[in-house]
């Protein structure tokens, strides 16, 4: 598929809402995945911290 300009890009010939909100979810999920580890990973250093005193 070819756009000649970036609002056809954007607009997806139709599908925008769910191309963008699909990658929009995705997105999403990744940052809240990235936010639990990180907790857990601090979860983690805090108990070997504990057990290590």
């Amino acid at each position: 598929m070819q756009w000649h300009s970036v609002n056809e890009f954007l607009a997806m010939g139709g599908y925008a809402f769910y191309v963008w909100g699909s990658f929009g979810i995705t997105f999403g999920c990744m940052a809240f995945e990235l936010w639990l580890l990180k907790k857990r990973s601090q979860r983690i250093a805090q108990a070997v911290k504990q057990e290590a005193f």
